[in-house]
């Protein structure tokens, strides 16, 4: 079987794995929110006219000298502080040689045998410590865009600063590499160096992958999945590639080590070339750039402006707003959404748990959410509307049903959850005498339940519960109802 073939295994079979043993390494290209180039004044915009973004520099013209783009490097260092790096004094930016139509130099810029920093970590979630074995900076390349029955190129991306996190090869599955994947992401986007957008190739990955029998120490031949734009495809790519090279050492063949494109429409690896090693690149050091000084004084100042990031977020979410791992755990994957959680706790005041109003958020409102593909920059309703009518929830205005349809209108209509609420009457009832009534009357109306009730069998109260809410249509407070039900209900068979 060809390496690059489908592999014919059930890719969602556990077979391979009692096998083989994955080892996963992820090489993260970031790109930096600089206003210009590693190199050149050029603006990094996203979205301009092809080559509109360029300059005698970015098109490789003879007789130009770089320079380095000092915010860059300071972005760089509060990388490296995040992750625990060891931060080098001095370090050296080389020429990498290859020839790509999207790379007129014949060179990119990048740091090879001295990086910048070295030697940090992070946790995963199930409590293991990936290595981080270096970061280091280096300019993008452009961008190649095919169709028409020709090949054009854009260099507007050539040159914007980009930091290649990698790791050490210590991750042994898919949920492992996307864990520390999104907690790379939640950290670079919280440090706000990185807009972190995949799907504009802002922060994507190359997956290297390969796999040794169960118990041995020695890696296998790996092969690299290049630029990959999503959680979800780094995923279904490691997936698919452990199944496609368990398949080849199966049949007795063995894995060569190649460069892999993932088609996310098949589902599919396939190879783009064969794998180059260092020697291929022939690095040597720059010319026209002196080494990289970084001081004890810059790398503090930096340090000063640290925030307070994901995991540390979490822990004090939990500790401060007594919600469960879980639920701290998404609301802080986005920094954008931690901060909207804190608002609307804020703006309850008190009358609403903390835990009802992650509940919300992590459902009712983050599926309505993503359903309209909304940006936090104009989000599909403002922390004040939200906490608004959570408050009116906690205060017992109205019930949590009610809550909801009232949600549902403000999206909409755009409205204030007060103005619905008045405009149709929503106010939730609580005047214990009307309650009472329906109950009486539910009561008579199904003697067979109360029957069953009585006879032990629990789920039938809430069935009786359903049918006083029915006739109330919502607003009768729903405590109010169970209270006046088991009352009635207890009282009957005492005096039955």
């Amino acid at each position: 079987m060809s390496d690059t073939s489908v592999g014919q295994s059930d890719q969602n079979s556990k077979g391979p794995l009692a096998k083989y043993e994955p080892v996963i390494g992820l090489e993260i290209h970031c790109q930096l929110s600089t206003a210009s180039k590693l190199f050149c004044a050029c603006k990094t915009d996203f979205g301009a006219l092809p080559n509109q973004h360029t300059c005698p520099l970015c098109l490789g013209l003879p007789g130009v000298l770089p320079v380095i783009n000092k915010t860059a490097v300071d972005y760089a260092i509060r990388m490296a502080l995040a992750v625990g790096a060891t931060i080098r004094e001095r370090s050296v930016f080389s020429r990498k040689q290859y020839f790509y139509p999207d790379l007129p130099k014949g060179f990119q810029l990048t740091q090879y045998d001295l990086p910048y920093c070295e030697h940090g970590h992070l946790t995963l979630d199930n409590g293991r410590r990936i290595n981080i074995e270096r970061i280091h900076m280096e300019e993008d390349a452009g961008k190649n865009i095919h169709g028409d029955n020709a090949s054009y190129v854009d260099l507007n991306r050539a040159g914007t600063p980009l930091l290649e996190i990698v790791s050490a090869p210590e991750m042994h599955s898919a949920e492992e590499a996307v864990d520390y994947l999104r907690k790379i992401h939640a950290i670079v986007r919280y440090l706000g160096i990185s807009d972190g957008n995949m799907d504009e190739g802002s922060f994507r990955c190359d997956v290297n992958i390969s796999l040794r029998p169960r118990g041995a120490t020695k890696l296998g031949t790996r092969t690299e999945i290049k630029n990959v734009n999503s959680f979800r495809n780094v995923e279904k790519a490691i997936a698919y590639e452990i199944m496609r090279q368990a398949d080849v050492l199966d049949s007795g063949d063995s894995i060569r080590q190649a460069t892999l494109l993932f088609d996310a429409a098949s589902g599919r690896t396939a190879q783009m070339r064969s794998k180059e090693d260092a020697p291929d690149y022939r690095y040597f050091p720059e010319p026209d750039l002196g080494p990289l000084y970084i001081s004890s004084d810059r790398i503090k100042a930096m340090a000063a402006l640290i925030p307070e990031l994901p995991e540390a977020k979490k822990k004090r979410f939990q500790d401060d707003f007594n919600i469960p791992e879980s639920d701290a755990a998404q609301l802080t994957e986005q920094v954008e959404l931690a901060a909207f959680f804190e608002s609307v706790v804020a703006k309850v005041d008190g009358k609403v748990a903390p835990k009802i109003v992650a509940n919300w958020i992590n459902t009712e409102y983050m599926r309505e959410f993503n359903n309209r593909q909304s940006k936090w920059a104009k989000p599909i309703l403002s922390s004040d509307a939200l906490g608004e009518l959570l408050r009116y929830l906690g205060e017992g205005m109205i019930s949590g049903k009610i809550a909801k349809t009232v949600f549902e209108e403000m999206l909409e209509n755009g409205q204030s959850a007060k103005a619905i609420i008045d405009a149709k009457g929503l106010v939730q009832i609580s005047d214990t005498s009307e309650i009472n009534s329906v109950v009486t009357d539910i009561i008579a109306q199904f003697p067979d339940q109360v029957a069953q009730h009585r006879a032990g069998k629990p789920k039938v109260f809430s069935f009786l519960v359903g049918q006083v809410l029915k006739v109330s249509q919502g607003k009768f407070n729903p405590a109010l109802v169970n209270s006046s039900l088991k009352d009635a209900l207890d009282g009957d068979a005492r005096n039955s």
